[in-house]
């Protein structure tokens, strides 16, 4: 976008009259500084840095990752950073960040597998192609709601970490050896836990759950497309209402980020409940639970009801 190049260009240039250069890099106490673009970036850096990085988010708490605008200073954050952990085509102006540093940004869509089309989109989203000036492509970025795809990219942060700072690699492989094995398990009880249920059609606020339906057996039709505040067009909304009565769906989900109004509507006009189930792109006070970790079991135990699941 040109006005972010002229706002990295501005931010360059403050940088070189404050003499804060590319050599002013990583913490005071002297750990490593990661930025990283939204909150399950956020979190797996976390957990494989451990006590040698301080981790920052770019997308403040309680909003909306799809929506990010970088201020100035978060420019300055992603210049000053010994990373920047991204994930290409998701948040365009950390994109524009990610292109005019200086070889510090590690995207990490190459070990996201990132190979889901969402077919909703042409079919549920009148107004979805480019919600807010942001086009998201034709492929479903939301890898880390499948665990074992999350983890392939906790093993890639690893290994990106341990290349920056040698001296403390084997702390993070161990670092990441211990968290894949946590998802691992996460993932054997999604799959016992939703392996027999009533309905498999996943109703959702918006298409940020193909990779979870694929990975445990359902088949997601979403009120918008990839961006969540999208509405969808009368026609859709009929269509999604005349679905959920035909095949007797008994729960919409809605999402802690995002208003729930045709949520709502369309639970109201189907006759169907409405849960919430967290696409975890953020946390707020009203999620449920601490971590990716909590939140994914929770979404668990709200699948099993909304779905029949035994």
């Amino acid at each position: 976008m040109k006005f972010n190049r002229i706002v990295l260009a501005l931010s360059a240039a403050a940088l070189a009259l404050t003499g804060c250069g590319s050599a002013d890099t990583g913490s005071s106490d002297g750990r490593l500084s990661i930025a990283t673009s939204f909150y399950p970036l956020e979190y797996a850096t976390q957990q494989v840095g451990g006590d040698h990085v301080d981790v920052t988010n770019l997308t403040q708490p309680g909003a909306e990752p799809h929506d990010l605008e970088l201020t100035p200073k978060q420019i300055l954050q992603t210049t000053k950073a010994d990373a920047l952990v991204y994930l290409s085509g998701f948040q365009p102006s950390v994109d524009d960040a990610a292109k005019e540093g200086d070889g510090t940004a590690f995207d990490v869509s190459p070990f996201a597998r990132l190979d889901l089309k969402p077919a909703d989109e042409q079919d549920h989203g009148g107004e979805e192609e480019d919600h807010a000036g942001h086009d998201h492509g034709s492929v479903d970025p939301h890898f880390w709601l499948d665990p074992t795809r999350y983890a392939d990219v906790v093993d890639a942060i690893a290994d990106h970490l341990a290349t920056i700072d040698p001296t403390n690699a084997a702390d993070y492989r161990a670092n990441a050896t211990a968290f894949t094995g946590k998802l691992g398990t996460l993932d054997k009880d999604l799959k016992a836990g939703l392996s027999d249920c009533r309905s498999t059609d996943l109703v959702t606020a918006h298409a940020a759950f193909g990779y979870f339906a694929d990975r445990y057996g359902f088949h997601q039709e979403s009120v918008s497309g990839l961006s969540p505040g999208a509405e969808p067009s009368p026609t859709a909304l009929a269509d999604l209402i005349a679905l959920v009565k035909r095949d007797k769906i008994t729960t919409v989900y809605a999402e802690t980020l995002v208003p729930a109004d045709v949520a709502k509507t369309l639970a109201r006009d189907s006759g169907a409940t409405v849960a919430v189930l967290d696409p975890i792109e953020g946390l707020t006070d009203a999620s449920a639970g601490s971590d990716y970790l909590e939140v994914m079991r929770s979404n668990l135990a709200t699948v099993r009801k909304g779905q029949g699941c035994r």
